[in-house]
């Protein structure tokens, strides 16, 4: 006969417990800039309780040393890639001529 409620066995249960909680994926720069600015609005809203003001604080702090991290990995690429260059290239874009 058909069963109208599914429970999951032990072995099911003990398999689900035991496996790692999934981390979730990082934000890119933007997206944490994004969010970063969103709670100090809330914040300097004023409209919040201290409690939850608290908590988003916490949030801001977290969010600002992540983009921190961020920037510093975005900084450590760019010294790579620019790791073989002798001297800086002037910038060969634009329109501006040069009447001396």
């Amino acid at each position: 006969m058909a069963r109208t409620k599914t429970t999951p066995t032990r072995r099911q249960a003990s398999a689900e417990e035991a496996s790692p909680p999934v981390a979730p994926e990082p934000l890119a720069i933007d997206e944490v800039l994004r969010k970063l600015e969103s709670v100090v609005a809330e914040l300097e809203g004023g409209e919040i309780p201290l409690e939850v003001a608290l908590e988003r604080f916490e949030v801001g702090v977290r969010l600002a040393r992540q983009g921190g991290q961020l920037l510093d990995r975005i900084e450590e690429r760019v010294e790579v890639l620019l790791a073989d260059r002798d001297e800086v290239a002037p910038f060969a874009g634009g329109d501006e001529e040069d009447d001396d």
